[in-house]
């Protein structure tokens, strides 16, 4: 294993404990999510230099706008809570309630 395949294992680890261990609030788990998206088009764009073909040249890029649109829908969910339950955290949501 390289150095840069381990960093971006270790980063994307890093990335799921927080998502695993510091829930408290949704901005937080939002910003493990986006975390681990960004290591893995990072990893993704490198795998498709390594290899040095055109066929993969589209994945990262597609990867990346399918991050935009889960940053996007999170942050739309990050506002309607905050408005109407006053507050981000997670413990307070009922997720059962229609």
């Amino acid at each position: 294993m390289t150095i840069t395949h381990f960093a971006f294992s270790t980063a994307f680890m890093l990335g799921l404990a927080g998502l695993a261990f510091h829930r408290a609030h949704l901005l937080s788990a939002l910003l493990c999510l986006e975390g681990m998206m960004l290591s893995l088009f990072l990893a993704l764009s490198l795998w498709t230099l390594e290899l040095n073909t055109t066929n993969f040249s589209a994945s990262p890029m597609l990867l990346l706008a399918f991050s935009a649109c889960e940053a996007s829908a999170g942050l739309a969910l990050l506002v309607a809570t905050a408005r109407t339950h006053g507050n981000d955290r997670l413990q307070n949501f009922n997720l059962l309630q229609c």
